[in-house]
C-alpha cells in the first residue's frame, strides 16, 4: 500500500532522466557527489529480456515528483530507490513487497537486493524481513598521475578497443564473470549494457592479445562533467592471470583518462570475484560499498 495520494504505474525508457536524479538524489545524501553513471539507468530499460509492463515500477507523489523506483530482473534481482525528500512515508516497504509478489510470480524461490552500507533504513527493512548477506560490491578509487614508462608483460601486446572483436570481448568478459555469476549474459543483453551505451569509450577501453589471442579486456566509460574516468569491465582470461595483464591495461587506460583531463580512475568490484586483493595491489582503494542481500520469497 502506497501513501495516499501517490500514484504508480510501469516505467518507461522517457523516466530515465528522472529515475537518474533519485538515484543521484540519494548518493547525495548518503556520500555528497552523485555516482550512478548517467545513461545507466536507460541502459538497464533496453535489457532484451526485460517487460518494461511487468518487472518495473514508478511511484509519483501527489506534486507529480518521482518519489521512487524498483525493478526486477528474471525474476531473483531486484533495485529500489526512494527519493530523500520522500523517505520514512513507507514507500520502500510498499515497493519491496511489490518486488516479492512479483519474483514469487516468476517462480522464483529466492530475490537478492544491493543497498547502500551508508543507507540505514534500507539495510533495517530488508533484515527485518529476514535477508540475509549475500556478497559486499565496493567502489574502489585511484588517483590518476602524470603517466610515466609503462610496462608491458614480455609477448603481450595493448591495442584501443576493436569493434571487429565485440564478440571476442563479450565471450572474454563473460567467461571470466561466469566464475562468481550464475548467469551468462548473451551478447545483445551485454552490448546494450557496454559498447553500445553513449558513455561509451573505445579510446581508453584496452584490449590485451598474446599473439593473436585476446586475453585480457577494459571496457570505460566517459563521465562527462566529472574528474573521473569508469571502468565498467576489466577482465582476463584465466591462464593469463597473474602475469601483469590487468595491471598493464589499467596503466593504459588511466593514461587515456589521463589525456582527457581526468583525476581519479574509480570501478566497483564483487567479493565473489576474489579481485579486491589484486585491485589494492595495483594501488586502488575503497571509496564506499554496498551490500548484496537474498531471501527466500
Amino acid at each position: 500500500m502506497f501513501p495516499a495520494g501517490f500514484a504508480n504505474r510501469p516505467a518507461t525508457i522517457d523516466d530515465a532522466v528522472a529515475i537518474y536524479d533519485l538515484m543521484a538524489a540519494t548518493e547525495m545524501r548518503w556520500h555528497g557527489r552523485a555516482e550512478v553513471v548517467p545513461d545507466a539507468v536507460a541502459a538497464d530499460l533496453q535489457r532484451p529480456e526485460l517487460d518494461l509492463t511487468r518487472d518495473t515500477l514508478v511511484v509519483h507523489a501527489p506534486n507529480g515528483d518521482l518519489a521512487g523506483w524498483a525493478w526486477l530482473h528474471l525474476g531473483k534481482r531486484a533495485q529500489i530507490d526512494v527519493h530523500p525528500a520522500y523517505q520514512g512515508l513507507g514507500i520502500g516497504t510498499a515497493l519491496l513487497d511489490w518486488a516479492e509478489a512479483r519474483s514469487r510470480a516468476e517462480g522464483s524461490e529466492w530475490l537478492a537486493q544491493a543497498v547502500d552500507d551508508a543507507d540505514e533504513a534500507g539495510t533495517g527493512l530488508l533484515r527485518s524481513r529476514g535477508y540475509e548477506v549475500l556478497a559486499t560490491n565496493w567502489l574502489l578509487e585511484r588517483p590518476i598521475v602524470t603517466p610515466g614508462p609503462r610496462t608491458v608483460p614480455a609477448g603481450i601486446t595493448l591495442t584501443p578497443y576493436d569493434e571487429a572483436r565485440a564478440h571476442d570481448v563479450h565471450e572474454l568478459i563473460e567467461a571470466a564473470f561466469s566464475e562468481f555469476q550464475q548467469r551468462r549474459k548473451s551478447y545483445d543483453e551485454w552490448a546494450r549494457l557496454t559498447v553500445e551505451r553513449a558513455t561509451f569509450l573505445p579510446a581508453a577501453s584496452t584490449l590485451a592479445y598474446a599473439g593473436d589471442e585476446l586475453i585480457g579486456a577494459v571496457v570505460a566509460l566517459d563521465l562527462a562533467d566529472t574528474n573521473e574516468g569508469y571502468v565498467e569491465q576489466l577482465a582476463v582470461r584465466a591462464d593469463q592471470r597473474g602475469k601483469g595483464v590487468a595491471r598493464a591495461m589499467l596503466d593504459d587506460t588511466c593514461a587515456e583518462f589521463h589525456r582527457l583531463g581526468r583525476q581519479n580512475c574509480i570501478l566497483w568490484t564483487h567479493s565473489g570475484t576474489g579481485a579486491l586483493g589484486m585491485y589494492e595491489r595495483l594501488g586502488m582503494r575503497v571509496r564506499r560499498s554496498t551490500t548484496v542481500y537474498r531471501a527466500n520469497v
